[in-house]
């Protein structure tokens, strides 16, 4: 058996490596960080308005740090960058960020539907173009360093809709067209673009849903439940390591078998 025959999926398979999760302190973005941590990474955990989560997870973890910003403009962006410069630039992007704003289209405004747009989609686009550039331009360096893993996060709304989602619906669907198209053109330079789509998972936003409709919505689902944070990160963590090297522009629906 030669060297690269055996597993390169190991509890320090991410020793050295940097990455930035927004939206890390809560929810699936919680779990994304505590699962690239025990993998070895150090993690820059991006947080806007949940500052305790985010210390209080800092202090959990053996190697992180916090960082305050909005993803949905350039200098929120940079400013996660800035964090990653004493590392030398960023191996692992999480972009897993997101708000919704529901409501029917008649009723929709302007501001609902570009306030979700800005963080749901525009920051991804940021992010990403950071990513890829050289750490002396504020970016992270991952075309010339020649490696890096960007994991995008989206939701299966962007394959079978939802009523009062149309926003939302079309920010989540547009990271898959996105990163598909990124993936291609960065693929030569050893970085790889992968989407995670969840499906209905256990947060605190599921959990405030009223039990019948929780019935009803996991009656729909296969496997008769909702997923759980950690479900999503082992993914994620997957795709950002050495064992999902030949893994790159493709979209892993975890969502129960609800879209099968």
């Amino acid at each position: 058996m030669s060297e690269t025959d055996h597993s390169s999926f190991s509890v320090d398979a991410l020793t050295g490596k940097t990455a930035i999760v927004t939206g890390g302190a809560r929810g699936i973005g919680l779990a994304i960080s505590r699962g690239l941590s025990a993998c070895g990474a150090r993690i820059i955990v991006n947080y806007n308005t949940s500052a305790d989560a985010a210390l209080a997870l800092v202090d959990e973890l053996e190697n992180a740090i916090a960082v305050k910003a909005d993803v949905s403009t350039e200098e929120g962006c940079r400013a996660l960058y800035a964090a990653a410069e004493t590392y030398g630039g960023v191996d692992i992007l999480v972009n897993n960020a997101g708000i919704t704003r529901d409501g029917l289209l008649m009723r929709m405004s302007d501001d609902d539907w570009t306030a979700v747009l800005e963080t749901n989609t525009n920051s991804v686009f940021r992010m990403c173009r950071l990513a890829i550039a050289p750490t002396n331009r504020g970016g992270g360096g991952m075309l010339k360093r020649r490696s890096g893993a960007i994991i995008n996060v989206s939701s299966v709304t962007a394959i079978r809709g939802n009523v009062g989602q149309t926003n939302y619906a079309a920010s989540k669907a547009a990271i898959i067209g996105f990163s598909q198209s990124l993936a291609k053109e960065v693929a030569k330079r050893g970085v790889r673009v992968n989407v995670v789509v969840p499906g209905f998972i256990e947060t605190d936003m599921t959990q405030a849903i009223n039990e019948k409709i929780r019935d009803e919505i996991t009656g729909q689902i296969p496997v008769q439940r909702m997923g759980r944070t950690q479900e999503i990160a082992d993914a994620v963590t997957f795709l950002s390591s050495p064992a999902s090297s030949y893994i790159t522009g493709q979209s892993l629906v975890i969502d129960g078998g609800l879209t099968a």
